[in-house]
């Protein structure tokens, strides 16, 4: 077999494996639409843990990072990662918690149900629906791009008289629509616990083998020090956050040395470009988007017990860094070794591909699609779960639907759902990186609500409202001004546009709340302890 071919059949073996695993989770499926969706409230501690950082990590942070800092820098790793594991731990801790406690006592298996009756608002779900969904399919967009783009990078040369076009390569439309079918399958059949399951098993599989391709890249390298050296004497501004203009000053001597001995070609490192003071510190509100995220407060809800947060709070910035430090400086590498002119999401795949054997090769992405594939089941099935209890089983159920209907409806509801972003994947060729920041964008400056939730007891109906149409406004104007997301240095007055929009959330809903009726005593006696 030609390494292609070699990729293909090792692929295939893992997607297997998983096929295998979701089979199995099925067995212990009670058949109720409670353990579908929740496993039964029983996940204990390592799969919290598991789940909830299997799900975090997203193609976003190996596709997305590593594309990004061979464009940008090292100083990727500080904008997103370093903020990530110390505020994703402080929102697992500060609103994780008490919405599990919240969800245990009330019986919520969705946001919706919880926002509904802290402010004492029927149709609140109608208006959070299609704002929440609409922000969950851009994020299972960057999981299936980023797996169509690996498959598709990994596998060139494989088949060249079947697939001439791609130079032999697997198709993009192909190899991404085998893994939402995967997924979609062991979703169908476990659930959430075989979500779970499925997640373990990803997360140790891509934390393993990232390492190993960290380590296989650095040797073939001539190890970390050398690759790093060749790097600072060939394109020292991937090295800084913010580059200077003697580096600018520097990279247009290179290129005209080389032009004048014509080969433009040699100069391998892009332009310098850095990223500024203000940029970099207002990187931090993304991570808040983590406390809106839909799946991961559905499974903060599968936790047995508040113990099993404490694990989740403690080892979950560890695991970031155990990922992203790898990721990172393989991208900053990339640039001793790949042109400039390398799509962003093809760094990574076409970095193992060059740097390691073909069996090995294979095994990496395997350990890259796991990273994708945690995330998207947790994705599709909280869909489901939102479609169902809130929309389907409330307001046209009457919340009389059967627990069988339940079960049947989030079934069919994911399949749509996975149908319906794989065709929308066809024509999406934006890269993994902006495309996820945009996503968290969304969440993050609904987090003023979910804080005001639980801890302001004069947040109001009104101020939700208001909250929640000001985010929609304000996120889909900046959104339309970055030109729908195609201008990756777009900002707001030298901010990131994420800055403008959690601050008018939270202007918005404080101005409002106090503007009106406060909830009913007896609301609050549900939500806040005495």
């Amino acid at each position: 077999m030609n390494p292609g071919q070699t990729a293909v059949v090792i692929i295939a073996g893992y997607l297997g494996l998983l096929l295998v695993l979701g089979l199995l989770s099925n067995r212990f499926f009670r058949g109720t639409a409670t353990d579908y969706f929740l496993a039964s409230r029983g996940i204990g501690s390592f799969l919290l843990l598991m789940s909830l950082f299997g799900t975090t990590m997203t193609a976003f942070a190996l596709v997305g990072s590593t594309g990004e800092s061979f464009k940008r820098g090292i100083g990727v790793y500080g904008q997103m990662a370093s903020w990530s594991g110390i505020i994703h731990s402080a929102c697992f801790f500060l609103v994780g918690i008490k919405l599990w406690s919240l969800g245990k006592r009330h019986g919520y298996v969705t946001q919706i149900q919880f926002f509904r009756d802290r402010f004492e608002s029927d149709k609140l779900g109608l208006l959070l629906f299609p704002v929440l969904v609409g922000l969950v399919v851009p994020y299972l967009l960057i999981g299936v791009i980023g797996a169509g783009t690996v498959v598709s990078g990994i596998t060139r040369g494989a088949f060249p008289a079947l697939f001439p076009a791609t130079g032999g390569a697997v198709p993009y439309a192909l190899g991404s629509g085998v893994i939402c079918l995967v997924v979609l399958l062991y979703v169908f059949f476990g659930g959430v616990r075989g979500t779970a399951w499925a997640n373990a098993f990803q997360t140790i599989v891509f934390i393993v083998l990232g390492l190993v391709t960290f380590l296989l890249i650095a040797e073939n390298l001539g190890g970390v020090r050398a690759a790093t050296q060749a790097v600072i004497e060939q394109n020292p501004s991937r090295l800084k956050r913010q580059v200077a203009p003697a580096d600018e000053a520097v990279y247009a001597e290179r290129l005209a040395a080389a032009a004048a001995e014509g080969d433009v070609a040699a100069v391998k490192p892009a332009k310098p470009v850095g990223i500024s003071q203000l940029e970099f510190f207002t990187y931090l509100f993304i991570p808040l988007s983590v406390g809106m995220f839909p799946h991961i407060f559905q499974h903060w809800l599968t936790a047995k017990t508040a113990r099993s947060f404490r694990l989740a709070v403690v080892a979950h910035p560890l695991l970031i860094m155990l990922v992203w430090v790898p990721c990172v400086l393989v991208g900053v590498w990339a640039t001793q070794v790949l042109g400039p002119d390398t799509p962003a999401n093809q760094v990574l795949p076409r970095m193992v591909a060059r740097m390691t054997s073909p069996v090995l090769g294979g095994l990496l992405t395997a350990g890259i699609l796991a990273a994708i594939m945690s995330s998207l089941d947790s994705q599709f099935l909280c869909v489901g779960s939102i479609f169902t209890n809130d929309i389907v089983g409330h307001y046209l159920g009457h919340d009389r639907l059967s627990d069988r209907s339940r079960l049947y409806t989030g079934r069919i509801f994911v399949v749509v759902i996975v149908l319906v972003t794989y065709l929308i994947s066809l024509n999406n060729k934006l890269p993994v990186f902006p495309l996820g920041v945009w996503t968290f964008t969304g969440f993050a400056s609904l987090f003023p609500l979910v804080f005001a939730a639980l801890y302001w007891k004069r947040a109001t109906k009104a101020g939700a409202y208001a909250a929640v149409l000001t985010t929609a406004v304000t996120w889909f104007w900046l959104f339309r001004d970055a030109e729908w997301g195609r201008n990756r240095e777009y900002h707001f007055h030298g901010v990131m546009p994420v800055v403008v929009t959690v601050l008018a959330t939270s202007v918005a809903l404080i101005i409002v709340s106090l503007a009106t009726r406060p909830p009913k005593a007896e609301t609050l006696s549900r939500f806040f302890a005495r």
